[in-house]
């Protein structure tokens, strides 16, 4: 998140910083508001004011141990409160109270939200709560706040484990420990990520190693190396720093250090130690040399970056980040989308911006600057001040603190009419006990055959799937009693090949496989392969596409129709097609289908079933032509009075 400190006084400015700052708020602010577009890899912004907070806060308190012998740690917690109190108070006042006013799924777990933005343990609830980051449904209403908790833990922590460093005599040695420091966390988020067990724990591995305050604290500690290795330089500046070399040569390494920082963001992101941390930690160290070249003694590339649009944003940047996803969030809840292309149209995320820009200007100009500037009891005797001043004051003042005492009211009636789970997790729960109270029976996967498709009974069918199957069981089984359903929430494709040479293996794969498994991620040619020759030509496969808000969905439904035109024992259930235009049938997610949305999914996979039958039907009816021609041919060509050239 952005670094949420600025200087006290003016020696104690960085050059370029608030550059830096405005980039990666922007680059971040993209990546969640317009997420179809170019910045793949957005999220490395969190990652860049990591690095500057690292070399901010350091560089602060190495200059206070400097002139006083020591840190006094009091002053420095009472900085850090009256700069990020006040909008963050204002932010989760306000947008908790929109929230109540929308209802519905936005209001989930808004107690926990609230204890973890209050304390500053956001990243470590959502770790317990095994959420789900980069693939989670979007709801929830706080989620950027994890930055802002591993941050703040780093506050706490860091001015007292400081002295310790000091203890180090050799500034070279106190840079190698902040570098080794900062190895080991990008290796422990490297472990925690390719430790997945599952391909369905990916996504909860990814986000504990995300979020966690020792496995992301490299771009932290590289800002405490910069810091470290910078106020060592400042001491003692070399004449060659000032050279002709070193002003052309640094400022153009840092303008390739923010080429490289945009370019990066850009890339794709994968689920993989190539991004966590190798995506994340390249775009540290490029941070930080682009924060080193920026505060280099006469750069070019600080002035550059200390333009008036840049020093704006990123002076804002603390609250910019505060707003932007909350009222996000907010303007999703209450647009009721038919799409799935995209998670949201363009003109939520362009009026999410202009909303974003419209709160942060005004709580910077009269909440945060005023606290930062006065302090709290400055601020409480201004405001009292102004009750005794005009009439026109007096009526502000009143008028902001009966908006404040509103939005307080409305935060606790929230938090108390909150539902205990969302929508989509009440349908799918609601399969789960439709599954539970069915007993099938003994399955032994030789139920009786038929050609023609009306014939086609549940028990001649295995189903597959995620979440959305679970969601639809009931339905499933009203429509083709005795089907056979193996679904659980977060599965993807990957899984399918070894659920099938389980059943296979145990005799209860039937023949009519339905697989419904393409909206929790991409699907692969090699998977899909690998399936068909488990079922082998006596079966046939009925693939079911996805309909999600997720930016993957039309690549997933585009592969499976490519792999049905291959292969004439595939069919496709288009439940994309059948749910589209009827978002009303849906859960809040825009994901699970209710009761009426499961009936419309079972009948999409019995359009499915049916055409596979007549296929099946199709097959068998010239093969048995085809081997009757045979027979006759044969027995054309033994005949002897037939025979060529016979006497």
């Amino acid at each position: 998140m952005p670094s949420p400190h600025s200087p006290a006084s003016p020696r104690a400015r960085f050059a370029g910083l608030d550059g830096l700052r405005a980039i990666a708020v922007t680059l971040v602010v993209l990546y969640h508001l317009f997420p179809l577009w170019w910045l793949g890899s957005g999220f490395i912004g969190v990652d860049v004011f990591f690095v500057i907070s690292g070399f901010l806060i350091t560089s602060l308190l190495l200059r206070e141990h400097a002139s006083n012998g020591r840190i006094r740690l009091g002053d420095f917690w009472r900085r850090r409160a009256r700069r990020l109190l006040p909008a963050l108070g204002l932010v989760l006042l306000t947008c908790s109270s929109v929230a109540w006013a929308i209802g519905g799924d936005v209001l989930v777990g808004l107690g926990r939200q609230l204890v973890g933005a209050a304390t500053f343990s956001y990243n470590w609830l959502s770790v317990v709560e095994g959420a789900d980051y980069f693939t989670g449904s979007g709801s929830e209403l706080f989620r950027n706040l994890w930055s802002l908790a591993v941050e703040e833990q780093f506050y706490l922590l860091w001015p007292v484990l400081l002295p310790l460093l000091l203890l180090v005599r050799r500034p070279w040695l106190r840079v190698t420990v902040a570098f080794v420091l900062a190895a080991a966390s990008a290796v422990w988020m490297g472990v925690i990520v390719s430790s997945a067990a599952t391909p369905e724990a990916l996504g909860a591995d990814i986000t504990r190693a995300y979020f966690g305050t020792d496995s992301h604290a490299f771009g932290l500690l590289l800002g405490v190396a910069v810091a470290v290795l910078w106020r060592a330089a400042g001491r003692r500046e070399r004449p060659w720093m000032h050279g002709r070399t070193a002003r052309a040569l640094v400022p153009m390494t840092g303008a390739a250090a923010v080429a490289g920082l945009i370019l990066l963001a850009a890339s794709a992101q994968h689920d993989s130690v190539a991004t966590f941390p190798g995506t994340l930690l390249l775009a540290s160290a490029l941070s930080a040399l682009a924060v080193m070249a920026g505060c280099w003694p006469g750069s070019w590339l600080g002035r550059l970056l200390d333009i008036a649009p840049l020093r704006w944003v990123g002076d804002r940047s603390y609250v910019i980040y505060l707003w932007h996803w909350p009222v996000l969030v907010l303007l999703v809840a209450s647009v009721q989308r038919t799409g799935t292309d995209q998670p949201f149209p363009v003109w939520v995320g362009i009026l999410a911006l202009v909303l974003t820009l419209l709160a942060a200007e005004t709580s910077h100009r009269f909440v945060e600057s005023p606290v930062r500037r006065l302090g709290f009891r400055g601020y409480a005797a201004a405001l009292g001040r102004a009750l005794r001043l005009s009439p026109r004051r007096r009526a502000g003042v009143l008028g902001g603190l009966t908006a404040i005492a509103l939005l307080s009211a409305g935060t606790v009636s929230a938090v108390v009419s909150a539902p205990s789970v969302s929508s989509g997790q009440a349908v799918v729960e609601a399969g789960i006990a439709a599954l539970e109270e069915h007993d099938p029976g003994p399955d032994t996967g030789d139920a009786t055959t038929h050609d023609a498709a009306e014939d086609v009974s549940g028990d001649q069918i295995t189903a597959i799937g995620d979440s959305v199957m679970l969601a639809s069981a009931s339905s499933l089984l009203e429509r083709f009693p005795g089907i056979q359903i193996d679904a659980a929430v977060s599965r993807s494709m990957y899984a399918a090949p070894g659920i099938l040479r389980e059943l296979e293996a145990a005799g209860a794969l039937r023949p009519y496989v339905v697989l419904a498994l393409g909206t929790n991620g991409s699907v692969s040619a090699r998977s899909l392969q690998e399936i068909i020759d488990i079922l082998g030509p006596e079966r046939q496969l009925v693939l079911v596409n996805a309909y999600a808000p997720r930016s993957w969905i039309p690549g997933v439904n585009a592969d499976l129709a490519a792999f049905a035109r291959a292969h004439a024992a595939v069919q496709v259930a288009d439940w994309a097609d059948a749910i589209s235009g009827k978002p009303e049938l849906l859960a809040g997610d825009q994901i699970h289908p209710g009761d009426a949305g499961g009936r419309v999914f079972a009948e999409a996979v019995a359009e499915g079933v049916d055409r596979a039958a007549h296929a099946r039907a199709r097959l068998a009816e010239f093969t048995e032509q085809r081997t009757y021609a045979e027979q006759l041919r044969r027995e054309l060509f033994f005949q002897p009075s037939h025979a060529p050239f016979a006497s």
